[in-house]
């Protein structure tokens, strides 16, 4: 019995693994090495690990199939865990966002982030936790590009800032409920003119 379902969204390869685009991956393994649960069990084109956090049981995940493809891996592992999309919170990057800013979102479109519309498309809701990372730097940048280069070695020790306050925040949601975690990190962001809707 599983009562969460956490998603990092990322690509595989190891080109991609020390990219802007796999913070979702990152926070996946920071969780996994937090609570001794090894993410290594191949289901649904994921890699799965099962373990507890917070008295509650999760199954922490890494799709394989590509971000933009993350939707019928993420379903299938509702259906194999016979969770509802209401007991799943993804994690992935956002360019929207500033470097570093954390948004919590408990609904909402996909705001142009193809894997979210890949897991809209397929679990026909977008009524589910969404945890995502700012990665914006602040200057313009090729969306594309930026997104798979590999971080800076200046960029380190933002970057596992970032990664643990991610980690934290999923720990919070499964421990006090959504609601009490967007209230705690979903703080105006340093650089947004507005609140995103």
């Amino acid at each position: 019995m599983v009562d969460f379902l956490i998603v990092g969204l990322g690509n595989p390869g190891e080109e991609y693994e020390n990219t802007p685009h796999n913070l979702g991956f990152m926070v996946i393994d920071r969780l996994a090495a937090s609570h001794a649960i090894r993410v290594s069990r191949k289901e649904n084109t994921s890699f799965v690990g099962l373990g507890e956090t917070g008295g509650k049981r999760v199954a922490l995940a890494k799709p394989q199939t590509y971000m933009n493809l993350s939707g019928p891996a993420v379903r299938g592992l509702l259906e194999r865990y016979e969770l509802k999309p209401d007991r799943l919170i993804v994690v992935y990057d956002e360019l929207d966002l500033p470097w570093g800013a954390l948004r919590i979102r408990l609904n909402g479109s996909a705001a142009g982030h193809n894997g979210v519309k890949s897991l809209i498309g397929s679990l026909g809701t977008n009524e589910f936790t969404r945890i995502r990372i700012g990665i914006h730097p602040g200057h313009p940048v090729k969306g594309e590009q930026f997104v798979l280069a590999p971080f800076k070695r200046a960029q380190k020790q933002d970057v596992e800032e970032t990664v643990g306050r991610a980690a934290d925040a999923v720990e919070f949601i499964i421990a006090e409920g959504a609601a009490q975690a967007m209230t705690k990190y979903n703080r105006r962001a340093q650089g947004l003119k507005t609140e995103e809707e």
